[in-house]
């Protein structure tokens, strides 16, 4: 029989060590489907963390060795932006725009075009998962206010932010991932996303606007008045701390889209800059960075260097690469991308997929398609999360039904155009 062609698992050697590496491994991978483990107190982040814990533990791989193979400049990037992204918010920038686009004379389908249109922008620039706390409490405001149908409102936000993130290599987190490990050029990647991510939100309004009725009872809107406004979530808007954040970011963009210098190394700066401040104290912005997301890159990074050292990852790779299936063509990289970031999320999706990679062609397509596919399913995206999560405080229940009566088409919609642009 050619050895090209024998199933992975069968190919490679029994030893104990490897064994408990495929155990971790799986566990952990396990814990990326289901959020946590069954009776544990432990979300995606401590999962990964006590896997790095565990290969390190069991000697699989040195402390040394799992420092290295920690992408260091993806975390910077990631940090950085997380600065940035809390000046914007303490600035109070956030919110401010959503009560001006919120008060635009529009009709509702006009006003449902301006909330798409400047959630995908923020998002490309800023998390879009900020992006969805600073807006999905006045979007539901709105809703109830004017009886607009709040579910196909806040979905379409959710929606909008995933497929706007998906236009730089900035916008969400395995984005900052491909671009760094890819070393992909900013500029490149930005006219090869912005036309299928315009039309992917144009996709989406129509649907929204034209697609079949999701309207859900409207409630009174006598409540409304007296709903309180937490001023810690939605801070005064400060001209000057907001003109400071802008100006830091608008930089940065010019230097990614101009220059050569590292993009881990600019932001950075801009962060340093931004916590020269005598308004807000470091621990203050600090306190908005998000460590548990930084620390799930690090585990899975850990745990993941392990696992590669087995050699099971490139005898399954080469294995489907003898029976004609290259993760590098686009069909391919399309279908398990999609099938990986519903599974397990599309972070450690992409940390599965990107040690196979190596063309910009493979990194503009996986980018684009993990972004995209986190609109499936209400689980598939944190920002999914947290506009139900913050929906269910204003009273309005959004659950994977009615999330997957508008994700599941838009996701196919968007994949479509993608696929449509880059064949």
């Amino acid at each position: 029989m050619n050895p090209d062609l024998v199933a992975p698992w069968l190919a490679i050697e029994t030893h104990p060590l490897q064994t408990a590496i495929v155990a971790v491994f799986a566990i952990v991978y396990l814990g990326m489907f289901l959020g946590g483990l069954p009776r544990l107190k432990l979300d995606r982040s401590g999962v990964a963390l006590l896997g790095g814990i565990a290969v390190v533990g069991i000697g699989a791989v040195s402390t040394e060795d799992a420092a290295r193979a920690i992408h260091l400049p993806t975390l910077l990037l990631l940090f950085a932006f997380m600065v940035v992204s809390a000046q914007m918010r303490l600035g109070g920038f956030y919110s401010e725009v959503t009560r001006r686009v919120v008060a635009l004379p529009f009709g509702e389908r006009g006003l449902l075009g301006a909330v798409i249109a400047v959630a995908g922008a923020l998002s490309a620039v800023f998390s879009n998962d900020i992006v969805c706390l600073a807006m999905t409490p006045m979007v539901a405001r709105l809703c109830l206010q004017r009886g607009y149908p709040p579910v196909r409102w806040l979905v379409g936000l959710a929606c909008a932010a995933n497929i706007g993130s998906a236009a730089t290599l900035i916008g969400n987190p395995q984005n900052m991932l491909i671009g760094s490990v890819l070393q992909l050029h900013f500029a490149d990647y930005l006219w090869r996303a912005l036309p299928p991510v315009a039309l992917g939100l144009l996709a989406l309004w129509l649907w929204l606007v034209f697609g079949p009725d999701f309207a859900q009872n409207r409630r009174s809107t006598a409540k409304i008045a007296d709903l309180a406004v937490d001023r810690e979530e939605t801070p005064v808007f400060d001209r000057w701390q907001t003109a400071k954040g802008l100006l830091v970011a608008g930089v940065l963009l010019v230097v990614f889209l101009c220059t050569d210098w590292p993009r881990d190394v600019a932001a950075l700066v801009g962060a340093g800059l931004l916590l020269l401040s005598s308004r807000f104290h470091s621990s203050r912005v600090m306190g908005f960075v998000d460590w548990e997301l930084l620390v799930l890159f690090i585990g899975l990074f850990v745990v993941n260097h392990a696992f590669q050292q087995t050699g099971l990852a490139g005898l399954a790779v080469d294995w489907l690469a003898g029976h004609g299936i290259h993760l590098g063509d686009t069909g391919p990289l399309f279908v398990v991308g999609v099938g990986l970031s519903n599974l397990v999320s599309n972070v450690p999706a992409v940390m599965l997929l990107l040690p196979h990679l190596q063309t910009p062609q493979a990194g503009v397509t996986l980018a684009l398609v993990s972004t995209l596919a986190g609109n499936l399913l209400l689980v598939g995206s944190i920002a999914n999360l947290i506009v139900a999560d913050l929906a269910a405080k204003q009273g309005i229940a959004i659950d994977w039904r009615q999330h997957a009566r508008i994700g599941v088409p838009v996701t196919l919609l968007t994949l479509a155009i993608v696929g449509f642009w880059l064949g």
